[in-house]
């Protein structure tokens, strides 16, 4: 059971890194067009910074959880790796708890900010739901607490890049 709930989470990663990506790829193509319509057209589009906007918002939630997957994140661990291992373990557990207590805040009231948003349009996109907008802040909480509880109940996963020796290319 342990090794399919490992399997589904990479799965889960890669698809969130996939999102992250994609959306990463259409920021740097929609700013640019936003640039050569206002500068060498002349003719400013109206659409591109909120449709960045929306792919920055995609970004962060989606990518944040994968990001959290790895430990690719911030943190501060000097204080707790000075720690006796009990305690390393114990503050670690606490961490993960705080985190899925976050992860369950994105999710409810995500869902919630999605639920009131549903029949608003967006000016510059009238067909499209405020509350589709928001979506990722919800899916991004459910992917974070499903890498915590993978990560409280199976441990750190392993990284997929693998460690490798740094050494002086001129040695």
């Amino acid at each position: 059971m342990a090794a399919l709930f490992r399997r589904a989470m990479d799965f889960l990663y890669l698809l969130c890194v996939l999102v992250g990506c994609t959306a990463l790829v259409l920021i740097s193509a929609v700013i640019p067009w936003a640039v050569f319509t206002r500068y060498v057209l002349n003719s400013a589009a109206s659409w591109p910074e909120p449709m960045a906007v929306l792919l920055t918002i995609v970004l962060t939630f989606i990518g944040a959880a994968a990001g959290y997957r790895l430990n690719l994140h911030m943190s501060v661990a000097y204080f707790a790796k000075k720690l006796p291992p009990p305690l390393q373990r114990a503050t670690d557990i606490l961490v993960q708890l705080l985190m899925a207590l976050i992860a369950l805040f994105m999710v409810i009231w995500g869902e919630r900010l999605v639920e009131v948003t549903w029949h608003n349009s967006i000016a510059d996109f009238p067909s499209l739901s405020v509350g589709v907008t928001y979506l990722p802040i919800p899916i991004g909480g459910v992917c974070l607490l499903l890498f915590v509880i993978e990560r409280i109940f199976l441990g750190v996963p392993p990284d997929p890049i693998g460690k490798h020796s740094e050494t002086a290319p001129f040695e």
